[in-house]
C-alpha cells in the first residue's frame, strides 16, 4: 500500500452497524509512500498515526475533496 499527502484514506469497520471512517493523509512517514500515515479524520478533525491493515483500508489517490 502506498499513498501521498492529500490522498483520502477509508478504514472499514469489522463491526456490524459501525460506519467506515475516512480522512486526509497529511503526512507520509514510511519510505516511498508506505505506512505509517498521519491522518486528519473528517468526522472530528483529530489527527492520528495510522498503520493500515490488509483488507480493511482503501486509499483514494489525489482525492482531496470528500
Amino acid at each position: 500500500m502506498t499513498a501521498h499527502v492529500g490522498d483520502r484514506i477509508v478504514v472499514h469497520s469489522h463491526h456490524v452497524g459501525e460506519p467506515p471512517r475516512d480522512g486526509e493523509i497529511i503526512e507520509v512517514r514510511g519510505e516511498e509512500g508506505e505506512p505509517p500515515y498521519l491522518v486528519r479524520w473528517s468526522d472530528d478533525g483529530h489527527e492520528s498515526l495510522v498503520f493500515p491493515g490488509p483488507g480493511s483500508t482503501t486509499i483514494s489517490h489525489g482525492a482531496t475533496a470528500r
